[in-house]
């Protein structure tokens, strides 16, 4: 990501601070990163509201009325222990109680928070690391970037089990998928919603004037400005009615809304839920699905939502279901599995691979090598794209063998690229060319062929290997060859003799 050099090393200092400061735990550090950045980006916005609304001539409510004590530029010159006895005490509990349209949207996840910050030395040296970002300040590719770069050093820790799909993969996808601007997205396991800000980016750049792109060396664009949507309410739709994310984790929760705040969504529906829960209700609600739901994990029997239908613990299996159940007929959906759940022979496999190509159009699978999600897994996983409704007649299968970056623990930045923009290129002209040659990287397979192997979808079962054949000398050809160097070892080793003896 294109990221100052001084903003990175300003985000480095802040968590070598958190780290000497006694809080070893990144997703601790990073939840309480948020809360004060929340708590400086709140008077920054009401600056900005309190300007608009004088050159309109409109009266404006300051959020901190009755409240200037809890404004970032009151305490932030605080003594430190008077800084965190204040910080905890009173603007901690003031942004956890705040009913204010927007505003409300982080407030809203915060009834449970806690601050736990230890230290007065830590908070001071925080909060003065944080002012001098002047984050507000930045424009919104560059707000993103500071959030995103935070959150890498999750992915660099790969601390707490916590590990992040990796950005070029999830551009990946959405590309597969093509959201657009009349789309209603979701991902029911958003984690830090990395799915959910890359297709807000995606559709803007749809928008976004040609010219007026510019591209990083790892594929991502920047100034992204969507001139071309010159309807307001588009905007308004995007910013409040678009983008919806779900997680168990409270943690999660508060950081993918910061996250998507920071990236110009205004209003992102983030919820904490566990989508595959008794208390969770939604179906057909969704044009677009995105995700990389937790593999190999398992949920109490007595609490899987009655409405799925698959016979299984297994949450990798369940959520492919769930989304099934979440999309609109006719809704597109991505997601991220494990090799197992295409080749897998239990029942509860096998119906949901029926399930897939029976009751939906399964459209395409991506198999990705299994480097990579390391160093912090080394599964094997493939992408699933297909659209809700109608039945499969074929199945899209590609092989991908590079992903841009080393397939060692190391993942070193090869071109960030790998095979990713020939997946999408050939998935979106897959029907004109009907590709059927099983040597060749992509290749169409009938679904009556999947269905006589059982519903397999590894793409192993159905990819031709041509082997290349290798011609030998014939054994008297070879045994001359062997005899003609023995003599050559020996006459070196007499020269050698000679030399050493003349010695």
């Amino acid at each position: 990501m294109k990221l100052a050099p001084e903003l990175k090393s300003k985000i480095d200092t802040l968590w070598d601070r958190f780290w000497s400061g006694g809080m070893s735990n990144p997703l601790q550090s990073i939840e309480q990163m948020s809360y004060l950045i929340f708590m400086k980006r709140l008077e920054d916005m009401d600056v900005v509201e309190q300007k608009r609304a004088r050159l309109r001539g409109v009266p404006y409510t300051s959020v901190f009325e009755d409240h200037e004590e809890c404004r970032w530029s009151t305490w932030k010159h605080y003594p430190a222990e008077q800084m965190l006895e204040h910080v905890r005490d009173v603007v901690f509990p003031f942004i956890k109680s705040l009913h204010n349209g927007e505003k409300t949207l982080f407030a809203r996840q915060m009834q449970d928070a806690v601050f736990i910050i230890p230290k007065p030395s830590l908070l001071q040296e925080a909060v003065a690391i944080i002012d001098d970002m002047d984050i507000t300040a930045q424009n919104r590719d560059t707000q993103g970037d500071i959030y995103e770069y935070l959150l890498s050093q999750l992915s660099t820790a790969g601390k707490n089990g916590q590990f992040r799909t990796p950005r070029h993969i999830i551009r990946m996808i959405v590309g597969l998928v093509d959201p657009d601007i009349t789309d209603r997205i979701c991902d029911p396991a958003c984690g830090t919603a990395g799915f959910l800000i890359n297709a807000y980016e995606y559709i803007i750049r749809k928008y976004t004037s040609p010219d007026l792109l510019e591209i990083d060396s790892e594929g991502e664009y920047r100034n992204l400005i969507g001139d071309n949507i010159t309807d307001q309410k588009h905007w308004e739709k995007l910013w409040n009615d678009t983008f919806y994310g779900f997680d168990f984790d409270s943690t999660m929760a508060r950081i993918s809304l910061m996250n998507l705040m920071l990236h110009g969504i205004k209003a992102p529906r983030v919820e904490l839920k566990d989508t595959l829960s008794k208390r969770y209700d939604e179906e057909e609600r969704y044009t677009v699905v995105l995700a990389n739901p937790p593999f190999k994990g398992s949920i109490d029997k007595s609490d899987i939502n009655d409405a799925l239908t698959l016979k299984t613990k297994k949450t990798e299996l369940l959520f492919v279901e769930r989304m099934i159940q979440l999309l609109t007929i006719g809704g597109k959906c991505g997601v991220i599995v494990p090799d197992g759940v295409l080749f897998g022979s239990s029942r509860a496999h096998k119906g949901l691979r029926r399930m897939l190509l029976e009751e939906n159009q399964l459209e395409g699978i991506v198999s990705m090598p299994s480097g990579v999600f390391k160093p912090y897994a080394g599964v094997s996983t493939a992408v699933l794209i297909f659209t809700k409704g109608g039945k499969t007649e074929k199945v899209w299968f590609y092989d991908m063998e590079a992903d841009g970056y080393s397939l060692d623990d190391k993942r070193t930045f090869i071109d960030g690229r790998g095979d990713i923009p020939d997946i999408i290129e050939q998935f979106r002209k897959r029907r004109e060319a009907d590709p059927t040659d099983r040597k060749a990287k992509c290749f169409y397979v009938p679904v009556e062929e999947i269905r006589e192997n059982n519903y397999d979808l590894s793409i192993s079962r159905y990819k031709e290997i041509e082997y290349e054949e290798v011609e030998y000398d014939p054994p008297e050809v070879i045994i001359g060859k062997i005899e003609d160097l023995e003599r050559e070892i020996l006459e070196n080793l007499s020269e050698l003799k000679a030399l050493l003896g003349r010695g």
